[in-house]
């Protein structure tokens, strides 16, 4: 095996705090925090840099991460009809989103390593199989036992796409588009919640099957997500990887000797990032799963009043994470991230006690913080994650966040129970705003500190030739022969002309 010393870019291939001693890296995490203030390019340009194969990839990643929120925001818009189908109460209910929240990690290991040592292809196309199966099962459950056990099932398939989705949408694009392409991808998540809300509002409640028909809708993209994904090849980024454990001797070989070095090498790395993530599951889902509930519950809104704040509220949270994740490429990962939990933080009071409907504008600006910190995520996970298990690390420690941050729909509700409002006729009414803002304001101190004292690789290249887990596992000389021999790796990504000019071609 080739030294380290021997590779000819050793230097760009290790994190900024890679040799640090714990006093060095704790006392340089305020410091680190300081904007590189990277020449903003113009979006415009950053978004004609894509040629046709990293839209086409993109694409189909968006739209399945896009589905896959709507799928799972099912359950929150209709609390309140399953509640009276069931004969259950609205924290009984909250279980299904639990279910699914405790269940993804397990999709998440699954698919994750599947992803990455069969490619990203196959599991992405299983797993929205799955979701079709689920969705129509959950439309047609007739007890609340089944109905959670559709909900459990559903949960291991949505945690399979997450870490695919962001892998197959981000690895091939050129390094300065990321930050700008990570903070749309996120916003898959509001998107789906977007179409959730709008088509709940046309669907629940619309015929005679009340509920059900938004589910058995759900059921349908899928399958053009399957077709879409079917007509194309593997990435360009994992291809390499495969050429490169190809020559080291074999593919299953490489895979092991890889997944050693990352685990004798990240173990840390890994924990910190669950606990990252747990709180930004918290972030999302405690200001969002049990608000619809709040706005018609609490604030006494019909169902077009909620409609109406829910989709102003998830437009402030697209362009939250097209703005933030473009910006984070500016001012750095971390700054980014601070700063929107700051002003989030800030805006809770009227985000949970404005009781009219100015709240409106509350929702857009608070959804703006959450999601614009949500939108760095995709990246800042990428540029973290080991080179060999980025679907799995990315997907796993987001989905294992998730099992963590799982029950806060429920906790929310239970604690708001002990909180009563004067009934509203036979329906009893309590006050979930107080609830969510303090939940929410120790969520966002959470992140703050996780996020100060973590690391960062801004703009780090993604292909094996720059994967120090690799040059380890495999060796230099195997690496560098790999990365040199894929000859076909720009050639079959440029088909636009100018476009090539953006693909992450940066092999010396």
């Amino acid at each position: 095996m080739a030294s380290h010393g021997d590779y000819e870019d050793e230097a760009n291939i290790h994190p900024p705090h890679h040799g640090m001693s714990v006093t060095e890296y704790l006392t340089t995490r305020i410091t680190t925090l300081k904007p590189p203030m990277t020449k903003a390019p113009n979006p415009i340009r950053l978004i004609r840099m894509l040629n046709r194969h990293q839209w086409t990839f993109f694409g189909v990643a968006f739209f399945a991460w896009t589905w896959d929120a709507f799928d799972f925001f099912t359950v929150s818009l209709t609390v309140d009809d399953l509640a009276e189908t069931f004969d259950k109460t609205n924290t009984d209910i909250t279980w299904g989103i639990t279910l699914v929240l405790m269940f993804r990690s397990v999709g998440s290991i699954i698919f994750g390593i599947a992803a990455d040592r069969y490619g990203r292809k196959w599991p992405f196309v299983v797993n929205n199989i799955l979701f079709i199966i689920l969705e129509l099962g959950t439309g047609f459950c007739q007890t609340y036992g089944q109905f959670l056990a559709c909900r459990a099932l559903f949960g291991i398939a949505m945690g399979g796409l997450y870490g695919n989705a962001a892998a197959t949408a981000l690895e091939d694009l050129p390094d300065e588009a990321r930050g700008l392409m990570s903070g749309i991808l996120q916003q898959g998540y509001a998107f789906g919640y977007l179409l959730a809300t709008a088509f709940a509002r046309g669907l629940v409640n619309s015929t005679s099957h009340g509920w059900r028909p938004l589910f058995w809708f759900g059921a349908g993209p899928p399958v053009l997500f399957i077709i879409w994904r079917l007509m194309l090849p593997e990435t360009n980024t994992y291809e390499m990887h495969q050429e490169m454990r190809r020559m080291n001797g074999g593919v299953g070989k490489t895979f092991i000797q890889e997944g050693k070095v990352a685990l004798k090498r990240h173990w840390m790395l890994l924990t910190y990032l669950v606990l990252l993530m747990a709180g930004f599951n918290f972030m999302s889902h405690g200001s969002q799963d049990l608000y619809p509930t709040m706005l018609k519950n609490q604030f006494n809104f019909n169902a077009n009043q909620v409609t109406i704040t829910q989709v102003v509220a998830n437009l402030g949270a697209m362009s939250g994470g097209a703005v933030v994740g473009f910006c984070s490429q500016i001012f750095g990962r971390r700054l980014s991230i601070i700063v929107m939990c700051i002003i989030g933080g800030a805006l809770l009071y009227p985000y949970t006690f404005v009781s009219d409907e100015s709240i409106i504008a509350a929702a857009f600006f608070e959804q703006f913080c959450v999601q614009g910190a949500w939108g760095v995520i995709p990246v800042h996970l990428m540029e973290l994650s080991p080179g060999a298990f980025r679907t799995f690390v990315v997907g796993t420690s987001y989905q294992l966040g998730n099992l963590v941050s799982s029950a806060s729909s429920t906790i929310e509700a239970t604690i708001g129970e002990r909180f009563p409002l004067a009934p509203k006729g036979t329906t009893k009414r309590y006050n979930y705003g107080i609830v969510i803002c303090i939940f929410m304001g120790c969520v966002y101190a959470y992140v703050i500190v996780l996020t100060l004292i973590g690391p960062e690789h801004l703009n780090r290249s993604m292909d094996v030739a720059h994967d120090a887990d690799a040059v380890e596992a495999a060796g230099a000389a195997t690496v560098s022969k790999a990365a040199h021999g894929h000859g076909g790796h720009d050639a079959s990504a440029s088909e636009d002309g100018d476009a090539e000019k953006g693909t992450a071609s940066h092999l010396s």
